[in-house]
Formats: structure tokens, sequence, C-alpha cells
């Protein structure tokens, strides 16, 4: 029979002498690991014991929140009827839930990487008599019948060429047919690259499994040639990513964040040291900073892993801002690690991470928040407007200025009277959430004062899912060179998503004229390739 386990009451001082005796026993490395163990156990109590957190709040924390969309977070029937517009449709209005996007077959324009085959009719031709009718004759249509055949096949495909080889039976010399000329010079094809890139830093594919599966199906490519391949790759593509670079220092509005990481190389203490040399003695993090800069209508999204923060890589990206341009709209939320003294920039702050402060505390103040969340909702709704009616940056800002700035300014009127007279307590969860509102205001409204400041941080958020999704699968990079090829690529992959470019095209164009992207790579970003493929057609075929 178990026994329950007693009880032990530790004060946070007997645990740091506990590390302190530790440090003599064990090497630095595990003795590291049990120092960050603890300090996470203290804060975890802390968090618990905090009379401000609910368990749902600290749920989020710990786990993520599912949703903060307003409908979903203020659930009676005040949101569920009146806040919501009436539709055109009457069945609708009667309670009808809507159908569930996604549903439905795809169409066959949809499978763009499929190979195409022609088909022709087996017994007719143009111009043949009908053979239902005997009197007409069959012509072709525009559109041909469509059939989707779908087969499985290893990421990686593999052909094997069997060359005759003939033997003199006199002199002994050996002749070798020649391979054909789509066989390759390289055993690796440049869409092997790209597709190991795709899986690896696209997905968050670790290289190990990919080999795995790679075996299972009878071609194998050790995980260590994945990342000879990749490397390589790199070095390649090297002079196009400092391009996009250059051009993303130009933009007119920066969004940047960042989020942690782990590099294997920096549990070393030589190396940590190394990495850490310029920065606080204090700093001991590893995170992935992400950068998306908007130039002349092109969203350009950047990833730097290091010891740096968020503010410090933009920093190094703004070293290339050609002079003559002013400060860049920036747009992050309110930490100061986000921010670079040593540049200027129009600084706005996310309204998205105010309002998710009171989408945490809608359980226990909901008349509140529900005051808040409902205004912010309809700032958004004229933000989509302007959007949906393609507006400038001047006439989104009359616009808001128009419908938004009242909401505002009642907000900031209501925050104040909720403090001074005395119907929240300061200290409070609300009361901090409508303090950080206040303290920050001129940052949150930006939207109202600069034309083309954004509402939110969230194109940046989206863009670091790509750095969370690879940490969550992969867990990690296993040197800081290793973290900056996955910096090169998901750079590219992701620049080429929200340039509604094909990355796995992209990145083999790439590759396939390397040896031309050192003399103009500002011809081969995302946007452009195909231009530049297309005027260099027909001077390749005159040669």
């Amino acid at each position: 029979m178990s026994t329950a386990p007693a009880w032990v009451t530790l004060e946070v001082g007997e645990l740091h002498e506990v590390l302190a005796r530790a440090s003599g026993v064990l090497d630095e490395q595990d003795h590291e690991k049990l120092r960050l163990m603890v300090e996470g156990f203290i804060e975890l109590v802390r968090l618990v014991e905090d009379k401000r957190m609910s368990n749902k709040r600290l749920r989020q924390m710990l786990f993520g929140a599912h949703t903060e969309k307003t409908r979903d977070v203020l659930t009676d029937e005040r949101d569920d009827t009146s806040s919501r517009p009436a539709s055109n449709d009457p069945d609708k209005d009667k309670g009808q839930q809507r159908p569930r996007k996604g549903h439905g077959r795809r169409p066959a324009e949809d499978y763009t990487g499929a190979k195409t085959r022609a088909i022709a009719h087996p017994t007719l031709q143009p111009g043949c008599g009908c053979p239902h009718c005997d009197k007409g004759k069959v012509y072709p249509q525009s559109q041909p019948g469509l059939m989707i055949r779908i087969v499985g096949q290893a990421p990686l495909g593999a052909t094997r060429y069997e060359l005759d080889k003939l033997r003199c039976n006199l002199c002994g010399d050996v002749f070798t047919a020649p391979a054909p000329e789509d066989a390759g010079s390289e055993k690796y094809d440049d869409s092997a690259a790209a597709t190991i890139a795709m899986f690896r830093y696209g997905n968050g594919f670790p290289f190990n499994r990919l080999a795995l599966m790679q075996q299972h199906l009878g071609i194998p490519v050790p995980a260590s040639t994945q990342w000879d391949i990749v490397k390589r790759a790199a070095t390649q593509l090297a002079p196009v990513h400092q391009e996009l670079i250059r051009q993303g220092a130009q933009g007119e509005l920066m969004h940047n964040d960042d989020t942690t990481m782990r590099v294997l190389e920096l549990m070393d203490l030589d190396t940590r040291r190394e990495a850490f040399a310029d920065l606080s003695p204090q700093r001991s993090g590893v995170f992935t900073s992400g950068i998306v800069s908007i130039h002349e209508q092109h969203t350009i999204a950047l990833f730097f892993t290091g010891a740096k923060h968020a503010g410090e890589n933009l920093e190094h990206v703004l070293t290339q801002r050609a002079c003559e341009l002013g400060p860049p709209i920036q747009m992050c939320d309110a930490l100061s690690r986000n921010v670079s003294p040593e540049f200027d920039t129009i600084v706005a702050n996310c309204n998205a991470h105010a309002r998710r402060k009171f989408v945490e505390l809608a359980p226990n103040f909901p008349d509140q928040c529900r005051h808040v969340l409902e205004t912010l909702r309809e700032v958004y709704k004229n933000d989509a407007i302007a959007k949906n009616d393609a507006l400038t940056a001047e006439q989104r800002l009359v616009f808001h200025q128009t419908h938004s700035a009242p909401l505002m300014n009642n907000l900031q009127l209501w925050m104040k009277t909720q403090i001074d007279d005395k119907l929240v307590e300061p200290n409070s969860g609300l009361g901090q959430a409508i303090t950080y509102m206040t303290n920050h205001w001129h940052k949150l409204t930006l939207f109202l004062h600069v034309p083309g400041a954004p509402l939110d941080n969230n194109i940046c958020e989206r863009v670091l899912k790509k750095a969370i999704r690879h940490r969550k699968s992969s867990l990690f990079f296993k040197t800081l060179n290793g973290a900056r090829v996955g910096d090169l690529f998901m750079s590219f992959i992701h620049t080429c998503q929200l340039a509604g470019v094909d990355p796995f095209d992209y990145l083999i164009e790439l590759l396939k004229h390397a040896d031309e992207l050192v003399l103009n790579p500002h011809q081969w970003m995302p946007w452009n390739y195909r231009d530049t493929l297309a005027r260099a057609g027909p001077a390749r075929a005159c040669a």
C-alpha cells in the first residue's frame, strides 16, 4: 500500500542555498539546467499564489488561448444577437448557423503541381460525324474534361541509370554508355535542396525524421547529407538574402517581435561567453526575431536567431537604410527590448496586446471588459472597411479620424473615469489593464495621427509562427551556423508566401541560376524573378 507523500515547506532562500551547494558537486552545464528548472518552478508558484491570477488565465499563459474573438469571449445574449449585423438572408437571422468553411471538393485548378496528360478520344476526332444523330459533326470544346488521380511518392525521388559497359577482350579497355542529358552532372538536383528546405524550415520537419521516412520509402538520404545540401544551397543564395535585408531596411513600415529559441551550441559555456561578449552580463536568453518590412507595396519577412533581442536585430537591419529616407513607422508591443535607441523610428504599439489583457479578465469583469472589447471591435471594423475599399494611407487616416477617433476618445474618457472615481482598484487586474492602455495611449492610437500606422502587430505574430512551429517540431538548432541557414530559408519561404509566390519554384530557380545571383541580386526577388527569367529566355535561345 502506497503512503501519501509528506508535505515539505521551502523558502525561496533555501532553494537558492541548495543551488549554491550543488554548484560544487555538478558540472557547469548540469548546474545551469538545475538553476533554470528551479527558477521556473519558483515563477510558477508565484503565479499560482497571485490572487489576481484565475485558473483560466494561468492555463492560457501556460498553453495559450484557443480564441480571442469578441463573440467567443463575450458569450451572453447581448453579444449573440444585438451586436451582430443583420444579414440579407432571413434564414440566418432566425438563428440558423452558418456552414463551416473549408468543406467540399477542391477544384482541379488548385492542383498546380500535378502533371498534365492529354487523352485523345479513342474513336472520335474533330470533324467526324456524330455517332448518335448521324447528321451533325463533332468539334472540340474549349474546356476539356478533368479528372485528378493522386498517388503516393517519396518527398525525394531518385532514378537509377544502368549504363551499358563494354570491355575489349584484347586490350581490356572498358567503354561505358554516356548518361543522358537530363541526368545532370550532380547527384542531388536543385529540386532536392528546395524540397529539404521546404520540409525542414518551411514545416519544421527534422532532418532525422525525414531521413527515416526516406529510408522506409527506399530512397535513403541521411540527415548529415541533408544538412550538407541545404548548407551548400544557403551559401549560393546568400547574395539574394543580403539584398532582401537591404530592401527590407528601406521599408516605410516595420513590424518586429521575437520568440524564444534553443541553440545547443550555446549550452557550451565558452561558446556562450563568446556569443554574449558584447551584451549585458545579465543577458542569458536566445531568441528568434521576426521583422516584417513593407517596402513599395512588397512585404518582406526576415528572421534572425541569436542572443540579440528584436530591437537590436532591427537596428542591424536599419544600418543599411538609405540616409535620405525619413524614419520608418515601427509597430511592436510595449517591451523596451523591441525598440532601438540608436535609430529614430515612429513607434506604434499593438492594440491586440492591450486588448488581450481585457480578454483574459472578461470572466471576472464581464461588463467593463465588454465595453472595451466592443469599442475596439468597431475600430477594427472600420479598419477592415478601409482595407476592403483599398483606401490610400491618407484616405485611411481621414476615415479613422472621422469614425474611429470618437470611439477611442470615449474609451479614454471611460478609463479615466474608472480610475478617478475609484470605480476600479488600480492594483487589480482590470486596473492594471486600464493603466497599460493609458500609459501607452499615444502609441496605441498612432493610426489616428500618422498615415499608414497599423492597429496591431498581428502580421509579425503570424510570421513568428514559422519559428515557433520549428521550435515545437524540431526542438532546437544545433549550431549558430545552422540557425543562420534556417533564418535564410525561413525568410525566403515566408516572403514568398506573403507575396503569393510558390516558394518551392522560387528556390529551384534561384539555385538553377546561382552563378547569376551575385551580379544582380535585386533582379531575383520573389516578386520579380519571373520577369528576370522571361527577359533572359530569348537571349539564351539566341546564344
